[in-house]
């Protein structure tokens, strides 16, 4: 397979993480989201969750701000330009990979 044929098909590791692609997928659809929304709309654990953002916040995808609302913690994400020029750009690549998938002969 050369250069090109590889980048056909190439995914963003980082973002494809099903995880990491539904907690983007979440947040391109929202303003931004508080950890408590997020974790019952995805179904992960405190841990994976924060694991999953801290990866993401790392990366530059999404920003994290955590404020007191009255004397209660409130953590809360949304997604930074980056993070949103990058979920749509692996939407993209998943979209061209499933238009390949349905040419006939696209495989010999």
């Amino acid at each position: 397979m050369s250069g090109s044929e590889e980048a056909a098909f190439a995914l963003d590791r980082l973002i494809h993480e099903p995880n990491r692609l539904a907690i983007l997928t979440v947040l391109a659809s929202v303003k931004d989201a508080d950890f408590v929304f997020l974790q019952r709309a995805l179904g992960l654990t405190n841990g994976n969750l924060s694991s999953h953002l801290t990866k993401l916040e790392d990366a530059g995808l999404v920003v994290i701000e955590k404020t007191f609302v009255g004397k209660k913690p409130r953590t809360s994400a949304a997604l930074t330009s980056e993070g949103r020029t990058g979920i749509a750009a692996h939407w993209e690549q998943l979209e061209r990979l499933r238009a390949i998938a349905v040419q006939p002969g696209s495989f010999g």
